[in-house]
């Protein structure tokens, strides 16, 4: 269970946050360059150069240096009269990503810092796509392979999340004639929450009935579709989470579409919002992970993390039926811990999983309703949008990843205990920001091929340490 919103951290630029869809003509973007490999299990692993780009949200937008986007969290009404008009008149900027975002790229790794300060603004944390090129952002289909990256979670303190997944985001970033913009720029963003606080959608701008008092504001529409969460984490907890949505691609959603918790709706739209998630934590095994060499993975160092994606016919173009996980570290294979919590040995994700999961937990089974791992998997075969982001949680402190979770019920009812933290005032973003404004996470090593082709070969280990060193 997830219920959360990933735009809620956007950068505060001259005292407000600004986004728009139009390329602007004050700030030239250039992307920050990241290898990744491509992996045959022949022929090994071969570097490609790819690129990140920083969300649409986090981004300056103004017309003629004016800002859109007011330090009152509303829209300029000179520009903004309507969402079409905002979108066609409001230029949005290139990103300076070290300086303001806290961003920085290494030949094959990326690192993202919490908080930056700038001489007019602090900037919480970021949300970062991979591109394919300079205007378009990479596709990845995975069914029958695996996808492997390493991270570095040790200064990520209770209540953060440093994340990567996949969503069903548009390939173009949405671009139309309100959004010339598009990819390049980081627009598009779409997940399985149908976050309300995404400003711009599908070439407008979300101001209709805009709420400048929540908390972030929200517009009247939302951004659905899938996603598939590899990794959401920090030094005391993890999770991996598919989200399967009934619609293709995104949509622009309002109403009973969206699935609203907040007024009932949550199970009756389009999304699984809930998701089926593995936190090892919750599934029982209370050493697996942490900080420490009590544990069996030990945030203390970077480990590598391997998500295979298997099908019931052990072809591409089969049924998703399992994702399985596997970590390394210190030169060691680490099967997943199993789900003690449920009475038996599983230790991946299935469908049996997550009813069996579902049912014990009390929880509603909305994946199932909404297509489970088969329709996850097809939304895996359109192809999918990598996301890498660090952010903290503005709605529930982020208590459903890493501490008890509701509030209102014991820990000691099973699903309710997710992590080791307290909760309170220690998880909550006003704290976090002030205390721990250094943290960041790092990830680096971003391998996909096959199954079994991107680990546990030392002639491969070899290549990529040579190749490393090589690189320019």
């Amino acid at each position: 269970m997830a219920p959360r919103s990933r735009v809620a951290l956007a950068a505060v630029v001259g005292g407000t946050a600004v986004m728009a869809q139009q390329p602007g003509t004050m700030q030239a973007e250039v992307h920050p360059r990241l290898a990744i490999q491509e992996c045959d299990p022949n022929s090994g692993c071969q570097y490609q150069e790819k690129s990140l780009t920083i969300d649409a949200n986090w981004r300056w937008a103004n017309v003629a240096g004016k800002n859109c986007y007011l330090n009152t969290d509303e829209w300029d009404q000179s520009f903004c009269p309507d969402g079409e008009t905002c979108a066609r008149q409001c230029g949005i900027e290139g990103a300076n990503y070290e300086s303001t975002y806290g961003v920085s790229s290494s030949w094959d790794s990326v690192n993202l810092k919490f908080v930056t300060k700038t001489q007019y603004s602090n900037n919480y944390g970021s949300r970062l796509y991979l591109m394919e090129d300079d205007d378009t952002y990479k596709m990845f289909k995975l069914l029958n392979k695996e996808f492997t990256f390493t991270v570095d979670a040790s200064q990520l303190t209770c209540g953060l999340n440093g994340a990567l997944y996949f969503v069903e985001m548009d390939a173009k970033g949405d671009m139309s004639a309100t959004n010339t913009a598009g990819a390049k720029y980081g627009t598009g963003y779409c997940d399985a929450q149908c976050p309300h606080d995404v400003k711009w959608i599908k070439g407008s701008a979300n101001s209709r009935n805009w709420n400048n008092t929540a908390v972030p504001p929200v517009g009247h529409y939302g951004c659905c579709c899938a996603e598939m969460d590899l990794w959401e984490a920090n030094s005391r907890a993890t999770a991996y989470t598919p989200h399967p949505c009934q619609n293709s691609g995104s949509i622009k959603c309002e109403g009973t579409t969206c699935g609203d918790t907040l007024i009932g709706q949550r199970y009756d739209g389009v999304c699984d919002k809930d998701g089926c998630d593995y936190n090892n934590y919750r599934m029982g095994e209370k050493n697996f992970y942490g900080k420490g060499a009590q544990f069996q993975i030990n945030t203390e160092k970077p480990v590598t993390v391997v998500t295979q994606f298997i099908t019931d016919n052990g072809q591409d173009n089969g049924n998703l039926v399992e994702v399985k996980r596997i970590f390394l570290q210190d030169g060691k294979v680490i099967e997943n811990s199993v789900a003690s919590i449920l009475g038996d040995a599983k230790n991946s994700i299935t469908d049996d999983f997550c009813s069996v999961q579902k049912n014990m937990f009390g929880d509603t089974n909305d994946f199932a309703r909404k297509g489970g791992l088969k329709q996850m998997g097809e939304a895996m075969d359109r192809g999918m949008v990598l996301v890498i982001s660090l952010w903290d949680d503005t709605q529930v402190n982020m208590l459903w990843l890493d501490s008890t979770y509701p509030t209102n019920v014991p820990s000691s009812t099973p699903g309710v205990s997710r992590g080791p933290c307290a909760g309170g005032e220690s998880s909550k973003p006003a704290f976090l920001r002030s205390t721990f404004p250094d943290s960041s996470v790092r990830f680096s090593g971003i391998k996909y091929g096959p199954i079994g082709s991107t680990y546990n070969s030392q002639r491969r280990l070899e290549a990529e340490e040579e190749a490393a060193a090589n690189f320019v």
